[in-house]
């Protein structure tokens, strides 16, 4: 299996990548070319997986077999005909109808694998008109993706879904607000997995952009030594061209999922109309406004038990969407803008209310701003879950009546001027703290120590009972609960204190009045005197 070199390479790599990408600027939308070089991505890829087999086949003396599609896709590997592998498409990357190839292959590829049914762009490399020297530069510099293997543990999957998921933050933040269609910022994705621990049942996601919450589940299930097999992906977009990207993003990891037979509208082509899901994992657009007129949808199953969401913002929609796919110990964990947890707007504070009654909410967490390549509004998590009850099995104990608040506004560090991430570390404490709270006294789950019994932690952390959220008219911002921090005595005495302090400001006022002496003889000077 081909490795990766170093982390410094891989990144050297996927920043050449990035910049021959660049290129196509001028003869190509940004918005536009991420399908461009994804697409090329994943031909390379998938041509190499089938190389790969088709040598192992020769090698071990079935030469005469390696054109039977049977062979390739029993390990998962994609067959492909001489005019859809990369290798043609290299040789002939300078010629002038290298576009119709590329769109040949692609269309080849999809037309002898069911797998990939509406997953790859039709006839798109020939629509965009591309110059033939900006696309066979991009090719060869693709073709270089092997140069990244050697002895490190890093499989194929591995590197070419890590460059995927480069390229996938580098175009949200390139593209700015429509960015967010497509992706969700790794860190906050690390977070919700490490909090609900989509270990074994079905996941599903309404709003999948392009996958990137099936694929941290993959990892997190790879890092805690589970089994993939263990869990089923089930999904939904409502972009045409996102959907294709989230069929491509899980083919290139191996990651076998549902996400509908096409792209289409979850509130108003559901199709997955049946399903319970164990885990639910998701970012909905934020305060979607308009998603349906004012006759529709009225009486539709989802909102039993509450009432019909407005139209003017889809946040409750979505809410009570999720609650009803969940399973009877399912639990659901998403993203929405802030003023979910207390806007009364058109009946939103009715629908909140009857959440919190029936004991849905599991924990609230704030969360720091910057964290979006698409948006500045502060925005925070919610956990629903169906069954606050004990469960030993998983090692949890009864939180009937109980929700925890957690204010992680204080946390995250900046990567550039404008954008901010989640730390491991900022994202193991948050997780601790909730699994503290949730799990039996001294059950660790699948965390790696015992934890520590959970305490309250002033301005950071507070578990409030149903009579608490009453309290504060069934507001769920975790500041109303979790208080300030409290302040650590340094030892001095306030006279001290006060003394020293009052020194400095008289030394700053006597700065003070000398420097409007000496702004008031300069513009005397200059014939500004009074």
């Amino acid at each position: 299996m081909t490795t990766a070199k170093s982390k410094k390479s891989d990144a050297n790599f996927e920043e050449t990548l990035w910049d021959t990408a660049n290129k196509l600027r001028g003869s190509v939308e940004s918005s536009e070319y991420k399908h461009v070089v994804l697409s090329l991505i994943f031909l390379k890829f998938i041509s190499d997986k089938f190389e790969e087999k088709r040598q192992a086949l020769i090698d071990g003396g079935l030469q005469e077999f390696v054109d039977q599609v049977e062979f390739y896709m029993q390990d998962n590997v994609f067959y492909l005909p001489e005019e859809a592998r990369w290798s043609y498409i290299q040789k002939n990357m300078k010629q002038d109808d290298i576009a119709v190839k590329i769109d040949t292959a692609l269309h080849t590829v999809e037309k002898n694998n069911p797998s990939l049914k509406g997953a790859l762009p039709e006839n798109y490399f020939s629509r965009l008109g591309l110059v033939t020297s900006k696309l066979a530069s991009l090719i060869d510099t693709i073709n270089n993706i092997d140069t990244a293997a050697s002895e490190c543990d890093m499989t194929e999957e591995d590197l070419v879904g890590r460059v995927y998921e480069y390229f996938l933050g580098k175009f949200a933040a390139s593209e700015g607000k429509g960015g967010g269609e497509f992706y969700t910022p790794k860190s906050v994705v690390a977070l919700i997995a490490e909090m609900i621990e989509p270990f074994k049942g079905k996941i599903y996601d309404p709003c999948c952009g392009s996958g990137g919450m099936f694929v941290q589940s993959l990892k997190f299930i790879d890092s805690h030594k589970g089994n993939r097999k263990n869990i089923a992906i089930y999904g939904q977009e409502y972009t045409n061209t996102t959907y294709k990207l989230a069929k491509m993003n899980l083919a290139v990891r191996g990651i076998s999922g549902n996400l509908g037979e096409v792209a289409g509208d979850t509130f108003f082509k559901d199709q997955h109309e049946d399903l319970k899901a164990d885990y639910i994992m998701a970012n909905p657009p934020f305060n979607q406004k308009q998603w349906r007129g004012d006759k529709e949808l009225l009486d539709d199953h989802r909102w039993d038990g509450f009432d019909v969401p407005p139209t003017g913002n889809a946040n409750y929609a979505w809410i009570m969407h999720m609650i009803s796919k969940l399973s009877e110990n399912g639990t659901a964990g998403f993203v929405l803008a802030n003023g979910s947890m207390s806007s009364n707007t058109s009946g939103e504070g009715a629908i909140r209310q009857k959440i919190i009654e029936k004991d849905l909410v599991d924990c609230m967490i704030a969360l720091p701003g910057q964290l979006f390549y698409t948006t500045q509004i502060p925005v925070c998590l919610w956990f629903i879950t169906k069954n606050k009850k004990e469960d030993t099995e998983r090692g949890y104990r009864n939180r009937q009546g109980e929700t925890l608040f957690i204010d992680a506004r204080e946390m995250g560090t900046m990567v550039s001027r404008v954008h901010k991430e989640l730390t491991t570390d900022d994202i193991a404490e948050i997780a601790r703290t909730y699994h503290a709270w949730r799990n039996t006294p001294g059950h660790s789950a699948l965390e790696a120590e015992p934890l520590e019994p959970y305490e309250d932690k002033a301005g950071y952390s507070k578990a409030a009972t149903l009579d608490d959220i009453k309290a504060n008219d069934f507001v769920l911002t975790p500041g109303r609960y979790v208080g300030a921090a409290e302040v650590e005595d340094d030892g001095i005495p306030f006279e001290v204190k006060m003394k020293e302090l009052s020194q400095t400001l008289y030394s700053q006022m006597e700065q003070a009045e000398t420097l409007d002496k000496a702004i008031r003889q300069n513009l005397e000077v200059l014939g500004y005197g009074e």
